[in-house]
């Protein structure tokens, strides 16, 4: 489970954690926030939505887990929608 986030979406927050600082923090102090949808999406769940938008089958093979990799993360993106709306 990961907390897939669209690429345009995270820049956007990029921008706004930018304008946040420039407008708030005159200390330029670092601003620290989760960008993310704040839910976990597993991979399959991500091949399906991706076959059922583009009409489109994914090839793909289900293996075991690497060494090391978690089973869930995903953001709390609570701060980052209060700070930067």
């Amino acid at each position: 489970m990961r907390d897939y986030i669209h690429v345009v979406d995270l820049a956007d927050g990029h921008t706004k954690a930018i304008d946040y600082i420039n407008e708030f923090q005159s200390n330029k102090e670092p601003l620290i926030v989760n960008l993310g949808t704040g839910k976990g999406y597993s991979v399959l769940e991500m091949v399906k939505a991706f076959e059922s938008t583009s009409k489109k089958s994914v090839l793909y093979k289900i293996v075991e887990r690497r060494a090391g990799d978690i089973a869930k993360c995903y953001a709390d993106p609570t701060r980052a929608h209060q700070l930067l709306k």
